[in-house]
């Protein structure tokens, strides 16, 4: 599939609201009331038989805008966003993602907050798990924890884009694998035969990921099948689904 296919069929429905703190909330349903809907898409939602065809499931995970420019609106009246996107744009470059990608992905996974944490450890803004971080070479030192380490914007952005290009390179031309990997771990994506595997939270995870960055980024711009081609933004729950499990050794199961 190429991503200019997986782009144009990303078409979930997307709801949000800016909180008095300036946090964006998005999702692919109305939550509660201060949810208003952004952009309409289409009923179905699928990238070649990736992802089955069905009604978004009930866990919100996706975006919302009636246009791309109050889209980017939202993103402008965000502190926390505008503290870390010069970092954004340096890793953007530095790793040759697009940075309506990274922008897309971070917004999903901790609404730009640099302190969030998962249930499951993962940390900062590309909620990078420590597992995953060990992998390029950080480390705890004896003034740093390896958490404290992955708690700055910087670090964390730089961490979590090469692990992104890691998996953006392992599936070429296949962003929707690519994402579906960077949430619930290649592995699982490898067993499940090259597809987004059967699990709610990944399959809404990339819904959201491409619905924001199609809104961002028009399919028409994605040129490069190697770079296809986050206003803080919070989904319900904060980071409490995030997956982004770390590689598992060789021979070993990966949830």
């Amino acid at each position: 599939m190429t991503i200019f296919f997986a782009m144009t069929c990303a078409q979930a429905d997307v709801w949000g609201y800016v909180d008095p703190k300036g946090v964006a909330h998005f999702a692919t349903e109305k939550v509660d009331e201060r949810y208003e809907l952004f952009f309409r898409g289409g009923e179905r939602f699928d990238t070649a038989e990736g992802l089955p065809r069905q009604e978004p499931t009930p866990r919100p995970v996706a975006v919302p805008s009636r246009s791309a420019s109050r889209l980017v609106a939202f993103f402008e009246v965000s502190p926390a966003y505008k503290q870390v996107k010069h970092h954004l744009r340096e890793v953007s470059r530095a790793e040759n993602i697009e940075y309506e990608l990274l922008q897309a992905l971070i917004a999903t996974e901790s609404g730009f907050d640099a302190a969030a944490v998962s249930p499951k450890g993962a940390i900062g803004l590309m909620q990078v798990m420590p597992a995953t971080a060990q992998r390029y070479g950080l480390a705890a030192d004896a003034k740093l924890t390896l958490h404290r380490k992955l708690a700055d914007p910087r670090t964390n952005l730089r961490t979590g884009a090469r692990y992104l290009r890691y998996l953006l390179d392992l599936f070429p031309g296949q962003l929707e694998l690519a994402l579906a990997a960077y949430n619930a771990g290649e592995g699982a994506v490898i067993r499940a035969g090259h597809r987004i595997p059967d699990y709610p939270e990944t399959q809404n995870y990339v819904r959201t990921v491409l619905q924001l960055y199609t809104l961002l980024k028009p399919p028409a711009a994605v040129r490069d099948p190697r770079s296809p081609a986050r206003v803080r933004m919070e989904l319900p729950g904060g980071a409490a689904g995030r997956g982004n499990l770390p590689p598992a050794p060789a021979g070993a199961a990966q949830d």
